[in-house]
Parts: C-alpha cells; structure tokens; sequence
C-alpha cells in the first residue's frame, strides 16, 4: 500500500471511530447524522374537514412541521345526505376526527371496492365510543393500474365523485400528485382529523 492509500485508510478509520462515539454519545430517541444532509424530516398527513361542504375538505402533506401541498378531499356522503357530516354513520358519514396510523401506500391495489392508488388507515372508534369505522383508505376512482375504467366506482366523472364511504378520496389527479409528493421524503405514519 502507498504512503497515500495507507493516510486514506487511516483517515477513514478515523471518521469511522469519531461516528460510532457521536452515535454513542447521542442522547436516546436522537439520531446522529452520518453525512452532510441531515436525516429525513418525518412527515405527516393533516384531513381538515369542512364543515359547510364535507366534498370540498382538505388532506395536507406536512413535513418537518411545513406544510408542503394541500389537496382537495371528500368524506361521506356529503352536507346533502343526513348521516354525511355523522362520524359514527358506517359507510355514509366522514370520516372520524382523530389520529391514525397510515399503511404503506401501493400503486395497485385490488380491492372489491377501492382500486389502484390507496394508503390503508387504522380503524377509528367514532365520537360515541362505541361505533367502530373500519376499512378505511385515502383512494381515488379508478382502475387497479391507475386508468379510467366503464364501471361508476372505476371512473372519475366530477364532484359528486368525492363522496366517499367515510375513507378521504381525491381525484386521479390529486392522488397521483400525493403519491409523487410522498416519494420526496419519508413516508406518512400518522393523519390527524379535525
């Protein structure tokens, strides 16, 4: 090994020591970062719902405490149904206020219902502490690899198609923005409902 190769080496072994004591030293629950970019920001999803007009909602990517895009969003049936805006209504109303842990986002979801772009939610108890919400997603209307269908639940024909069995949805469009968006860091754990 040359003079050069072995100052290398040992310059290596060097930043490898002073890492491993930084890791060590680090207080528990803190990461230290390894290079010159500091770790991933954790993100975050935000469903804002509105109360005038559950079909025109918002669900918000935020990461490191900014938020980064916002997106149109429905849930439930709407203010013209009578069970649209009840939390505890299964498959009418919106969806629950509250904290959920978000699943992994896919692409190519098969489901009876919901197809193509999905991100699975945790179940949620409603406000009445009884009425569990179960099946739960952030999706869209389309087909399982993402394309317009014939079928009503496969086609995005407007803004009644908003309206949801209590999951937030999005247009084709928005959903594989979202997706794009959640790409450029790391991925959502959590959505809070307000």
């Amino acid at each position: 090994m040359s003079h050069l190769g072995f100052r290398s080496a040992a310059i290596g072994v060097g930043v490898a020591s002073l890492l491993a004591g930084a890791v060590a030293a680090a207080p528990q629950g803190l990461a230290v970062s390894a290079g010159p970019r500091e770790a991933a920001a954790v993100t975050t999803l935000k469903f804002t719902r509105n109360h005038g007009n559950p079909l025109d909602s918002r669900l918000a990517v935020v990461r490191g405490g900014k938020t980064v895009a916002v997106f149109r969003a429905g849930s439930g049936l709407g203010a013209g149904h009578p069970q649209g805006r009840n939390e505890c209504a299964r498959e009418k109303g919106w969806l629950p206020a509250g904290t959920y842990a978000v699943g992994a986002p896919t692409t190519r979801y098969n489901g009876s219902v919901i197809k193509g772009y999905a991100i699975p939610l945790s179940d949620k108890t409603c406000e009445n502490g009884r009425t569990p919400r179960t099946e739960l997603f952030i999706h869209s209307e389309m087909t399982r690899d993402g394309g317009r269908g014939k079928p009503e639940g496969q086609r995005w024909d407007g803004v009644n198609d908003y309206k949801s069995a209590g999951c937030v949805k999005l247009s084709p469009q928005d959903i594989k923005k979202l997706f794009r968006v959640l790409g450029q860091g790391s991925a959502p754990k959590r959505l809070t409902v307000r």
